[in-house]
């Protein structure tokens, strides 16, 4: 187990200690600490690829796993956060509807032998939506009209990148008829 997948790994243990925070009122500080629990989560998904790939330390395991993770992080933090009425939940069935899509098209290539990689606006959204998830935690009335422009955005980049991904790769559909 490299590096890289340490920290792939340390994201999805702190997905449990991020929904408690969250969800279970136990200090005055509760929603600063999950937010400082999603925070990190985030941070080791830009880290672990940077390593990985700075080092040659790409393996299968990563390839797989970091994804996931980064799912598992970003859906159980929306599921949360529809519960605290902090985002509806159409949002969040666009969001986790097309992370079904995008596993479904990489289970699909897989079988034939394709390899789906991330896209430039998969990072993209990726990005858009933990900026999204730490503004509604943070929910800093200030920052109202911000938060829901980069809500907004992350689940156009959303559409977008799914859109991207279908169009890139029909071929693998077709294939597979």
């Amino acid at each position: 187990m490299n590096l890289p997948n340490k920290l792939t790994m340390f994201r999805v243990i702190l997905i449990p200690f991020f929904i408690f925070f969250l969800l279970v009122p136990v200090t005055a500080y509760d929603k600063w600490i999950a937010l400082a629990i999603f925070i990190i989560a985030s941070l080791t998904d830009l880290l672990d690829g940077k390593i990985a790939r700075k080092y040659n330390l790409v393996t299968n395991f990563g390839k797989f796993m970091d994804p996931l993770a980064d799912k598992l992080l970003v859906c159980s933090a929306l599921i949360c956060l529809i519960e605290l009425h902090k985002i509806p939940a159409w949002m969040v069935i666009i969001i986790i509807a097309r992370e079904f899509i995008i596993s479904g098209f990489r289970l699909v290539a897989s079988d034939n032998g394709v390899v789906i990689a991330a896209s430039y606006w998969g990072k993209f959204k990726t990005t858009f939506q933990m900026i999204a998830v730490c503004l509604l935690i943070a929910d800093i009335p200030a920052l109202h009209l911000l938060t829901q422009i980069v809500l907004w955005i992350a689940v156009i980049l959303t559409v977008v990148s799914l859109a991207d991904y279908v169009i890139k790769n029909k071929n693998v559909m077709k294939e597979n008829k």
